[in-house]
């Protein structure tokens, strides 16, 4: 491998495959892509069900969070993709852009072009849709986006439950409006996962100045007379970048790896023994994701997966996908959910819902012997903020991750609204036929003192993270509009992290995005 590029990008993610397609484009641009996890060879990473694999440690970093001291002190599995592709390798597939108010709002803390008619366009290029080509969808991008393959009757009763409580069908929540109940559209091609890997790498690697070295752990990145030039490996390699070093590790990965090479709070850094590089305290800060609670209901008959899980049903789940594209094996499990309200006020739907085909898909979650349904529920606009610290100076120790859950009492207040809600919803008389009782929380949780110590036990983490590399205007802002770091010149954070404040939805779709708008703006840079 040579040692010199044109472009570095550090981590082969959602964004940082979206940059290595989009700007090795260019002939004349070198572009090395590094990626700290393995190859996604296995077929977990292709098979749109394979995601249950995915929480439970496939493909991860095996990271948790600190003890969330407003939740007892729970401790929450905390899922970081560990493979070429990132977190599109190993999410649920779901395809969701957030509303056109949470854009319109970047702009108006001084975000300027981040607005949505302004990311609108970028969401376009990237999608290959399989169903809709309108203002809202385009074809003929890299992304795969299709819609679901394997829904289940259960599906459609949970959209006539929802209506009997004023929740309207919705046919496309990335249209229009992102009210209502829906089939979401998925990251798939031809009912296979169309990762940003396979998207815009794989068919690239032909490519003579695009090279990708998995395997590739960065120990830090290379800052010279206020200039980032290279970036060093775990294992002593130094590389050197003649453009731009291009950081896109993530909402956890990129301020870690920033706090590693001596760039964040200058008294934290010290106390570590890290020499400090540049001091910028709002690294790792700022950290917001979506907290994710579940109804659990036990099922009357065998209306949901989960009776694939037994050995020989499983084997005729393959059978199934190998001949027909069909079964559980091509579900992604949560592809039906929607949009509604907590609070009747909100300028948008400030909860969304997903519908699990079945129990225990996720870490940490329980499954029902006689097979059931899952519908969870998030507060899509948290106030509360966390952050990312280091725990030590070695790049093999697993950060500190704070998300900080439910700090803000409105938080607290806004998910026990949403958990009600999707108890209110299974409980509707169009989805009788189907539920045999609701198993969690269950009839012994009516208080909200109740709800709040089954919350503390049974939820999970959204997979949402943002915010901890914030984008702005203000000199505090890490990066600018351009997603230049503010006060090291050839360096660029590309990834989640740059979110002001998290989306209104998923984030995949967003970090797609962010790739697309970001290599457009570092061609206009150097003249592309």
């Amino acid at each position: 491998m040579k040692t010199t590029y044109d472009f570095i990008i550090i981590g082969g993610g959602s964004a940082g495959s979206v940059l290595a397609g989009r700007l090795s484009e260019d002939p004349s641009a070198d572009v090395l892509l590094l990626e700290a996890g393995g190859s996604d060879r296995h077929p977990f990473y292709h098979l749109p069900a394979g995601f249950a694999k995915m929480t439970k440690g496939i493909g991860s970093w095996g990271w948790d969070t600190v003890p969330q001291r407003h939740m007892q002190n729970k401790v929450f599995r905390y899922t970081q993709a560990k493979v070429i592709g990132g977190g599109s390798a190993i999410n649920a597939q779901v395809y969701t852009r957030g509303n056109a108010r949470d854009y319109d709002e970047w702009r108006q803390m001084g975000c300027t072009g981040w607005g949505y008619e302004d990311v609108l366009p970028y969401f376009r290029k990237a999608e290959d849709n399989a169903s809709l080509e309108n203002r809202y969808h385009g074809k003929g991008g890299p992304l795969g986006v299709s819609d679901p393959r394997a829904p289940l009757p259960v599906c459609e009763a949970y959209f006539e439950a929802a209506a009997e409580l004023g929740i309207p069908r919705n046919y496309d929540v990335n249209g229009e409006k992102q009210d209502g109940v829906a089939y979401y559209q998925l990251t798939q091609r031809n009912v296979r996962r169309s990762s940003a890997a396979m998207a815009y790498v794989a068919p690239n690697r032909h490519r003579e100045n695009l090279t990708v070295k998995l395997g590739a752990q960065v120990r830090r990145i290379v800052v010279e007379n206020g200039r980032a030039t290279g970036v060093e490996l775990v294992d002593g390699t130094r590389l050197r970048a003649e453009s731009e070093v291009l950081l896109c590790s993530g909402a956890i990965g990129s301020p870690r790896l920033l706090q590693l090479s001596g760039i964040g709070p200058a008294d934290e850094l010290a106390s570590l023994g890290i020499d400090v590089v540049f001091d910028q305290p709002e690294v790792g800060s700022n950290l917001q994701d979506h907290l994710d609670l579940y109804c659990i209901s036990e099922l009357s008959g065998p209306y949901s997966y989960d009776r694939y899980a037994k050995p020989h049903w499983a084997a005729l789940a393959g059978l199934q996908y190998l001949f027909g594209r069909k079964g559980p094996v091509a579900s992604s499990l949560f592809e039906t959910g929607g949009f509604w309200y907590a609070d009747p006020e909100a300028r948008s739907p400030d909860l969304q819902f997903h519908l699990g085909l079945g129990t225990g898909i996720e870490h940490g979650v329980v499954s029902m012997p006689q097979g059931g349904i899952t519908l969870n529920s998030c507060y899509l606009r948290p106030r509360s903020r966390g952050s990312v610290r280091l725990r030590s100076d070695d790049p093999a120790k697993a950060p500190l991750i704070d998300p900080n859950y439910l700090q803000d009492p409105l938080d607290r207040e806004m998910s026990i609204r949403g958990l009600k809600l999707t108890q209110e919803i299974l409980s509707q008389s169009a989805l009788r036929k189907y539920i045999l009782a609701e198993r969690l929380p269950g009839p012994d949780v009516r208080t909200d003192e109740d709800y709040f110590d089954f919350i503390c036990t049974h939820s999970k983490t959204s997979h949402h993270c943002a915010g901890t590399c914030r984008m702005g205007a203000d000199p505090g802002a890490v990066v600018d509009p351009t997603l230049r770091f503010n006060g090291i010149e050839g360096l660029r954070v590309v990834d989640n992290s740059i979110m002001p404040r998290v989306i209104s939805s998923n984030t995949n779709a967003a970090a797609i995005m962010i790739g697309e708008k970001a290599a457009d703006m570092i061609r206009a840079a150097h003249g592309g």
